[in-house]
C-alpha cells in the first residue's frame, strides 16, 4: 500500500547539545512525500520524504533567522532537504531504512531505525492511517555544516552531532 504522509500530523524535530551543556530542539513544520509499506513483505517498503528548509522553527526567532541563514541551512539557496530510501531491513522489534539524505547541498547515506508502523486505523472521515516513529544522528560536518565558535571554558557552542525525531502519520492513497 502506498501512504502519503500528513504534514499536520507528522513531526520533524531536531536536537543539538548548545555550549556542550545543554540540547537546544527544533521542529520543521512543512514535510511531504509517500511510504510504499508492504505489512507481508516490510522489506520492500520504500520512502521519499522531501522537508522545507525554511519551515524550521526554535522558541527563538533570531535564532531561526540564523539557522536559515548561510552560516547554517542556507534556506534561500537550499530550499528542501530530501531523503529516499534504498534499502529497508529488519531490525530487533523495527526497521532499519537506509538511503540517501540531501542536505544544504550534499547527500549521504544515512540509516533511520523505524518502530514498525502500527495498524491500519479508520479515521473519522474513513480515511486508512498509520504511524511511526524514525530516528538517526548525524554530523553537522558532513553535509558542509560547519559553522562555530570556541567557548571560553574548553569546546565548542554547537555540537557536530544532530539527532533526528521524526513522529509521522500516513494517510492510505486511495
Amino acid at each position: 500500500m502506498t501512504y502519503s504522509i500528513d504534514a499536520q500530523h507528522t513531526t520533524v524535530q531536531f536536537k543539538v547539545r548548545h555550549l556542550m551543556i545543554a540540547n537546544i530542539r527544533g521542529v520543521f513544520t512543512k514535510v511531504s512525500g509517500s511510504v510504499t509499506y508492504d505489512e507481508a513483505s516490510p522489506t520492500a517498503s520504500t520512502v521519499d520524504v522531501t522537508i522545507e528548509t525554511a519551515s524550521l522553527g526554535t522558541p527563538d526567532p533570531a535564532r531561526d533567522a540564523h539557522l536559515k541563514g548561510p552560516d547554517f541551512f542556507d534556506a534561500e539557496k537550499h530550499p528542501n532537504i530530501t531523503f529516499k530510501s534504498k534499502s529497508v531491513s529488519k531490525s530487533g522489534s523495527g526497521l532499519s531504512v537506509a538511503g540517501d539524505l540531501s542536505l544544504h547541498g550534499v547527500t549521504k547515506p544515512i540509516t533511520f531505525a523505524v518502530s514498525m508502523p502500527t495498524g491500519e486505523t479508520k479515521d473519522p472521515w474513513g480515511n486508512l492511517r498509520r504511524g511511526l516513529e524514525a530516528t538517526t544522528s548525524l554530523s553537522r560536518k558532513d553535509f558542509g555544516l560547519t559553522w562555530n565558535a570556541a567557548i571560553e571554558s574548553g569546546g565548542v557552542m554547537v555540537s557536530d552531532q544532530v539527532d533526528l525525531i521524526i513522529d509521522a502519520e500516513l494517510v492510505r492513497k486511495p
